[in-house]
């Protein structure tokens, strides 16, 4: 039987403390935030506008949040703690949805919101609108009679663009069904002025993933339009590697200043990253591999591994380190695969299946060994590992067709391999 996945309404978050990971408050819940698609499909949330201490509002994206429960919110970790600024794109639910006069579909009547339902989709972070909490009647402050009712997101009409809409609201609503690579090969061929205007409607972690998909020259010159903080929090939301490739394209002034607006954390693995020559393991590698320590269990593993934000390829293995977990500091004992997490009993400590037979790769390792290490031992992903025998990061086979294929690769049109029907449109 499928998975029951949890239903909120909205005005049961307004003001519910938010709390990361070690319990500690970071603010109370003042809004969400939703976008508006097409297709008769329902209002996605985005995340939520949350109070800090100081009395700022921020955005905390719902990709890091792991609870919405017994009147709290819990997040993955550090957030952003620069202002929110609402994009035109963008719908408040609390502030524009509620006390929306609104029509049934099938009664052909105005109706009062008064709530709105959201639920987490099965096996992903995404939420979306799932029902209305509405009154018939006539609206108006002294109108408090009139029958309610909960009714489903498509019995209501309002909350939907409409399909032949030509506006960046529309555009961005009608890519969010495309995966990452296809959404690059549809902004690769706008004008230089849509296509920035189309990029700046997409929230960040979206834009981030478009990114990394562009040819650099579009990269650059989306990035350059951008307002400096929010060109920082979008590099952020990219893969570390990613962020080095494209920070590398930019002047020196620009990049040092992006460098400085983003967080110190990610900042640093940015610029370790930029240290090492471009085609090398470390020019080419990740610093967010899957890190656990030797104590961990394969069920610690799987958790970890089911992440949704994970590529394939670095889901494909785990890397067991003596703490700290995490690099590039934790001393590298091996690497356990994802098929011998899948053999071994949930509670097997990591430690005791762990393949410490490969060698793993060094950080100045040229890409043409990298490439014969990945097809020899049949790798989608390599542990590279300094002197001293510290964790640096994981070399991902992706990375390594980046640098192998002719520098147009990502102009090709991939509709041509089946024909524009035969391209899967599905979500990420």
């Amino acid at each position: 039987m499928a998975a029951v996945t949890p239903r909120v309404f909205v005005s049961h978050l307004s003001g519910v403390p938010v709390f990361d990971p070690n319990g500690d408050q970071v603010g109370r819940v003042r809004d969400l935030v939703a976008m508006l698609r097409v297709g008769g499909r329902p209002p996605r949330i985005l995340g939520l506008v949350v109070e800090v201490i100081s009395r700022r509002r921020i955005f905390l994206p719902m990709t890091r949040v792991t609870g919405v429960e017994s009147g709290q919110v819990i997040t993955t970790g550090v957030v952003n703690m620069r202002r929110f600024e609402q994009r035109p794109t963008e719908r408040l639910v609390l502030g524009e949805f509620l006390d929306r006069r609104v029509r049934l579909v099938d009664e052909d009547e105005e109706v009062t919101v008064l709530d709105v339902a959201i639920q987490q989709l099965p096996a992903r972070r995404d939420w979306e609108i799932d029902k209305y909490f509405v009154r018939k009647g006539r609206g108006g402050a002294l109108r408090r009679k009139g029958e309610t009712l909960t009714v489903e997101w498509s019995a209501v009409s309002g909350f939907s663009l409409e399909e032949d809409g030509q506006g960046a609201e529309n555009l961005v609503a009608t890519f969010e069904r495309l995966r990452p690579t296809d959404v690059a090969n549809a902004l690769h061929h706008l004008s230089p002025k849509r296509r920035v205007e189309v990029a700046a409607a997409l929230d960040d972690d979206r834009l981030a993933d478009v990114l990394e998909e562009l040819p650099e020259d579009d990269q650059v010159e989306i990035i350059g339009k951008l307002a400096e903080e929010r060109a920082a929090d979008v590099l952020e939301a990219m893969d570390p590697d990613d962020a080095a490739d494209l920070l590398s394209e930019l002047p020196e002034d620009d990049k040092e200043r992006l460098l400085a607006l983003m967080r110190p954390d990610d900042a640093a693995d940015v610029r370790r990253l930029m240290s090492y020559e471009e085609r090398t393991a470390g020019g080419l590698m990740t610093t967010e591999p899957i890190v656990l320590r030797p104590d961990a269990t394969v069920a610690d593993a799987l958790a970890r591994v089911r992440q949704a934000d994970l590529s394939p390829a670095l889901a494909a293995q785990v890397y067991v380190c003596r703490s700290p977990d995490e690099t590039p500091t934790g001393k590298y004992l091996g690497t356990v695969h994802f098929q011998r997490l899948l053999r071994d009993p949930p509670f097997t400590l990591v430690s005791s299946i762990v393949d410490s037979d490969l060698v793993p790769l060094r950080p100045d390792t040229p890409l043409p060994l990298v490439t014969s290490y990945l097809a020899a031992y049949n790798m989608v992903s390599a542990p590279v590992v300094d002197e001293s025998g510290s964790l640096l990061g994981a070399v991902t086979v992706d990375d390594v067709l980046d640098h192998l294929l002719p520098d147009d690769w990502r102009e090709t049109d991939l509709t041509d391999l089946h024909g524009e029907e035969g391209v899967d449109r599905g979500g990420r």
